[in-house]
């Protein structure tokens, strides 16, 4: 899914109009109106309030119709500043936007499409042949407009049928369907998984990789799972997770059933589905709605090496398969997608070695954090306990730990050194305010982060976050947790 586009305007109270077919109102923080100055129209749809300000959501229109995809945004903080997302298409100012095609064919015509379609992913049950499976059903067809190359008219029809909620484009001159596309999120499947992995799930060190070979051990460390938002493709894509890539091929299945031993490398395709998918609902949980909300791209065992990584070039994480595979970690999945969260939320983060590290000190961090409700309190400060025992000899195995010693007076320039004390100045935060608690407050604070920002710069942005979510108190317990590692 392509991250939508973001545009920062300095706006002040009192000022009249953007270049953008917008005016504002005088009070700060109101509503802007559409102003009828132009054919490409934003009609108010949705005002959101979250934790710290409030959203205004408009639908672009065109000579009065939607514009598919096409939308405007103005977030305003409690503080005044104003952040504008302008995701709007560009459409022909001379589109003729009258249908040769009566909306009844249209509605035929992307029925045919849906059922022809579903009947070729046609459940077979064993035992009872192939179903017989009911033709799509829809509402009435509403004419909208596609902008961008090869803009047009179209008929945007929503059908039900087998695969769920498919939405339709139908060309409105030649009657053709444009696109056919399943947009339900709600189908569930079933998988089996580690959780987080089978150290912590077994609270058993000695536990070995014995090169990906099928355990008995291991196998009694699997949990049956289901996994949610699905789209419906038979496919490990969902509204959070995109399996883009794999070795050995992409998981596929027409029952949403994706249960595999952890010998076949289709399991760690379902270790990142579940994991992701349960890190997003925790996430939107806490109340935010814009943290990473996307179909994170994932590619799965392809990369030899020992290692794993976040490319924000491509918006990709990549999971080798060097001694354990990493993805049969929920911990390294985790640290990952911590990268892609702060990715979102700043564009270019991490652009100064003290950057690097909070990113590798969150991401340490943000894999503890989701391991506290089902590790039932073993040993949680170790960082990647399953992947560890590929390269450590200590028990237990950690590549590193949340509750070190390091203050700032140990910085090395090596980010994952350094990230050690960000991630223990967030697990003494976590400690003492507890878990939703700390995480809110933290995702909250990196939305304030500079690209380039330092140890001392965050932290004050997370006391600041502290004080407006909790108040002076919460905010001085913030405070202290950093100066214990020297960082304020």
């Amino acid at each position: 899914m392509t991250k939508r586009r973001k545009a920062l305007l300095a706006v002040t109270a009192g000022l009249a109009s953007v270049s953008l077919g917008l005016s504002f109102t005088s009070a700060a923080g109101a509503a802007p109106n559409a102003v009828a100055t132009n054919p490409n129209g934003l009609k108010l749809i949705k005002t959101k309030t979250s934790l710290l300000g409030k959203h205004y959501w408009y639908q672009q229109t065109f000579k009065g119709l939607p514009v598919v995809n096409g939308y405007y945004a103005k977030h305003v903080g409690k503080d005044g500043a104003v952040e504008v997302a302008d995701g709007r298409e560009a459409v022909p100012a001379g589109l003729d936007v009258s249908a040769a095609v009566a909306p009844a064919a249209a509605t035929k015509t992307a029925n045919a499409a849906v059922t022809a379609r579903a009947d070729r992913a046609r459940i077979a049950r064993p035992g009872k042949g192939a179903l017989v499976q009911p033709t799509a059903t829809s509402g009435a067809a509403q004419l909208a407009v596609v902008g961008g190359p090869g803009a047009r008219v179209v008929w945007n029809v929503t059908s039900r049928s087998t695969e769920g909620v498919t939405r339709s484009l139908v060309d409105a001159k030649t009657g053709n369907v444009v696109e056919s596309k399943v947009i339900s999120d709600n189908i569930d499947g079933r998988g089996s998984v580690f959780d987080p992995n089978p150290v912590v799930s077994e609270q058993n060190e000695k536990l070995t990789d014995m090169n990906d070979k099928n355990q008995d051990a291991l196998f009694l460390a699997q949990k049956n799972v289901i996994l949610r938002n699905l789209d419906g493709s038979g496919k490990l894509d969902g509204s959070y997770v995109n399996i883009k890539e794999a070795k050995g091929g992409i998981a596929q299945s027409k029952t949403n059933t994706f249960v595999y031993q952890r010998a076949n490398d289709k399991f760690e395709q379902v270790m990142v589905y579940y994991h992701i998918n349960q890190t997003q609902e925790y996430i939107q949980k806490l109340g935010f709605k814009d943290v990473n909300n996307e179909s994170q791209d994932f590619s799965v065992d392809t990369y030899a090496g020992d290692n794993s990584f976040y490319d924000p070039s491509t918006d990709m994480i990549t999971t080798g398969e060097g001694g354990v595979d990493d993805a049969e970690d929920a911990e390294v999945i985790w640290h990952e997608y911590g990268h892609a969260i702060q990715d979102d939320v700043v564009p270019g983060f991490g652009e100064s070695e003290q950057a690097g590290a909070i990113g590798e000190g969150f991401g340490d961090y943000w894999a503890v954090t989701n391991s506290v409700p089902v590790s039932k309190g073993f040993n949680l400060p170790c960082v990647m306990d399953w992947d560890a025992t590929s390269y450590t000899t200590d028990e237990p195995h950690c590549l590193r730990r949340t509750d070190g010693t390091k203050t700032t007076d140990d910085i090395d320039g090596e980010v994952h050194d350094d990230g050690e004390i960000w991630s223990r100045a967030l697990w003494d935060i976590q400690q003492s305010l507890g878990r939703a608690k700390a995480d809110k407050l933290i995702l909250e604070a990196t939305f304030f982060y500079d690209p380039d920002t330092s140890f001392a710069s965050a932290a004050q942005d997370t006391v600041q976050a502290a004080r407006l979510l909790y108040g002076k108190a919460a905010a001085q317990t913030v405070t202290d947790a950093f100066k214990a590692r020297k960082i304020l």
